[in-house]
């Protein structure tokens, strides 16, 4: 790990990892060792990330991850933008947009972004909370080694952040041709964005470590 192979190190019954550790770039196996707060243990072949020191308890996920969905619920249920042209408002929430793209022939733009804006994320978020329910409570979730995969899949498809800084871009541009301004949704959304990122930087296959096996 770091810049140098480490060191083979004695795991006794009561270590709460496993004994090794493999990369995902390259497949070189290590064998684990405790990391401090502030540790990041990297493959000596391919530099990789290989995992972090992950201070947060199960409780503290858990708690950020009911943030998330309230976050998330606002940001759906808020419009977005305002746009007003000849004395009239319209205010257009998420699925306005999503459905109005579908009318306008823009099925595949408007699958994606209810793919990556509704779905993905509410299933991720879905899924984090059942495990966690049960992970709280010392034992792992029914189908929790399928979830996990799962989690593993869909992780990088919550693209919030791309939609804050495309309706941005849209806000400004619209603005030559129609008094646009953004509503309380897009904040929502740009929260959701942070909140997201800050889970982005929380490792969930710590899961597997926390929640020991022989509680499932």
């Amino acid at each position: 790990m770091s810049t140098t192979p480490p060191a083979a190190i004695e795991y006794t019954q009561k270590a709460p990892t496993p004994a090794l550790l493999i990369c995902e770039h390259c497949d070189t196996v290590y064998r684990r060792r405790p990391l401090r707060r502030g540790d990041v243990a990297r493959c000596a072949r391919c530099h990789a990330v290989l995992e972090r020191h992950q201070p947060i308890s199960l409780n503290a996920m858990f708690a950020l991850v009911v943030t998330v969905m309230v976050v998330f619920l606002q940001a759906n249920v808020w419009p977005i933008i305002t746009l007003a042209l000849n004395g009239q408002q319209i205010h257009a929430t998420l699925w306005a947009i999503i459905i109005m793209m579908w009318k306008e022939h823009s099925q595949l733009v408007a699958v994606l972004a209810a793919a990556t804006l509704f779905f993905f994320p509410l299933c991720k978020m879905g899924i984090l909370g059942w495990l966690l329910i049960f992970g709280r409570k010392g034992r792992r979730a029914p189908g929790f080694a399928r979830l996990m995969v799962v989690l593993h899949y869909i992780g990088p498809w919550t693209m919030s952040e791309v939609f804050v800084l495309g309706v941005l871009v849209s806000i400004v541009k619209a603005h030559m041709y129609f008094d646009v301004s953004a509503d309380a949704g897009v904040f929502a959304y740009a929260a959701l964005a942070v909140l997201i990122t800050v889970f982005a930087g929380i490792d969930v296959r710590q899961l597997w470590d926390k929640i020991p096996a022989g509680s499932a």
